[in-house]
């Protein structure tokens, strides 16, 4: 029999500033011999879980003036599928594609170095930095590649490759990381930060037509890949209008959108363009939470600074999720969540007999970041309801890896099972085509059990609120 510990959610409430009496409220079972790693990935996943779908539960009774909170139910099994729904997903019966053939690892004179380049523009720049030219063949290329990194050393390739603006980033031991000013910096910070960073007014929320906890909330969407969208599909689940905004430039996978897409919508503006501007401005003066998800600074020159939004608009909730977490040398760089794994000895940990690095088994860092700043969001807007303020909630994949690595304990005990993921998918039609995904994971008693509407196309609906 396993003993689950609580003693990772209790942690993760406590940074959210939570009440820690109200962790009795949540109940954990299901099979447990999942995601299987060296580390408690699902100790960890399910704490993130638990914070969220506590959360939800907490907005709702306040919603309702009060009263003793329904039983949160996780589910270790629906967890485990929830953190590799987009392996589950089918669209048409068509598994999506994962990582393009320059994303991987790769040996280099003096250790490993870890790359991704799934997106174009990332690509372009991996190979000019290696001074390729793009052959448009892959195993050719792979070729190309592998020769060219196999001569130099990997801190210097990571260095010339951010130069050019692409990613890539050597494999460090733990120890290595906890040396490095950047590995030094996140081990500083807690795990996440939930402040209020300005006046601003109650915002006294009415109570919701069911059970939907953000029921009436407004959220521009600003993420991309993962972890943000994870967090606004959790709070679109919960009943929150969420519209997701890109810009024309920057291209999307349609198997991501589609993954991370339910219970959105999408559209694009480019904010450089007066007009389309304007339409932000006019979404944003009706928004109850903005959730960013770029490298910190990207969207400053907008006047989308966490500190220049609280002062246009008193009683926002803002939340930020990056690789890095905005602090240290590497604070504003790009990252990913297989990026941060290979920085922070996770590669390492996870390696295989051969002693080539290794991975958890699902992108945990980003879902489970995903889901703590949903939880975040869902804990500023009972804060602002109950006494107003302007908040900000700020997270990273990185230091969610410090909390992996660290802090969470494993569960005791023999795991037991059987695990059926099947249980935990569905399916629907949408404009992308028939669809097979994940349920998501977050339930409360009463809650909703699955997204009002599948993912619509991206970039195609009108920016403007229900």
């Amino acid at each position: 029999m396993i003993k689950r510990s609580r003693e990772a959610t209790a942690h993760a409430w406590a940074a959210l500033g939570g009440d820690p009496a109200l962790t009795a409220a949540v109940e954990s079972g299901g099979p447990s011999a999942v995601l299987p790693a060296r580390l408690p990935v699902r100790e960890t996943a399910r704490a993130t879980v638990s914070v969220c779908a506590l959360a939800a539960a907490e907005l709702l009774t306040a919603r309702r003036g009060g009263g003793t909170l329904p039983p949160v139910r996780v589910d270790d099994g629906a967890v485990a599928t929830a953190f590799v729904s987009e392996r589950h997903l089918r669209i048409d019966g068509r598994a999506p594609t994962a990582f393009a053939p320059l994303s991987r690892f790769w040996p280099t004179a003096d250790g490993w170095l870890r790359t991704h380049a799934n997106y174009p523009h990332h690509r372009d720049r991996l190979l000019a930095s290696l001074k390729l030219t793009d052959t448009g063949d892959d195993t050719e290329l792979a070729a190309l590649v592998a020769a060219a990194l196999a001569e130099r050393e990997a801190a210097a390739v990571e260095e010339e490759v951010y130069a050019h603006g692409g990613l890539a980033i050597a494999v460090r031991t733990p120890g290595q990381w906890a040396t490095h000013p950047q590995g030094a910096e996140v081990a500083r910070r807690p795990l996440l930060t939930l402040d209020r960073i300005a006046d601003g007014p109650i915002n006294t929320l009415g109570e919701p037509s069911g059970a939907l906890p953000a029921e009436g909330l407004r959220v521009l969407d600003l993420t991309r890949v993962i972890a943000g969208p994870v967090a606004t599909r959790t709070l679109a689940l919960l009943g929150a209008d969420v519209l997701r905004i890109d810009g024309p430039g920057l291209p999307e996978s349609p198997d991501a959108h589609a993954d991370t897409g339910f219970g959105k919508r999408s559209a694009v503006l480019d904010l450089g363009r007066r007009t389309d501007r304007a339409v932000f401005e006019d979404l944003l003066a009706a928004a109850d939470v903005v959730v960013t998800g770029y490298r910190p600074g990207a969207l400053d020159r907008y006047g989308l600074s966490p500190r220049a939004l609280a002062e246009r608009r008193p009683g926002l909730v803002v939340a930020r999720v990056s690789a890095w977490g905005g602090h240290g040398p590497w604070g504003t760089r790009r990252g990913f969540d297989s990026l941060v794994q290979a920085a922070c000895g996770i590669a390492v940990t996870e390696a295989g007999p051969d002693g080539r690095p290794g991975a958890l088994p699902a992108q945990a860092l980003d879902h489970g970041t995903g889901y703590l700043l949903a939880a975040a969001v869902l804990r500023a807007v009972t804060l602002r309801h109950t006494a107003g303020g302007t908040h900000l909630a700020d997270l990273s994949l990185a230091r969610t890896a410090a909390w992996l690595m660290r802090e969470v304990p494993r569960d005791t005990g023999e795991p037991s099972g059987p695990y059926d993921a099947d249980a935990h998918l569905a399916e629907t039609e949408g404009p992308s085509g028939r669809l097979r995904y994940a349920l998501p994971p977050v339930a409360f008693d009463g809650g909703p059990r699955d997204w009002a509407r599948p993912p619509g196309r991206w970039g195609t609906d009108a920016p403007r609120w229900r």
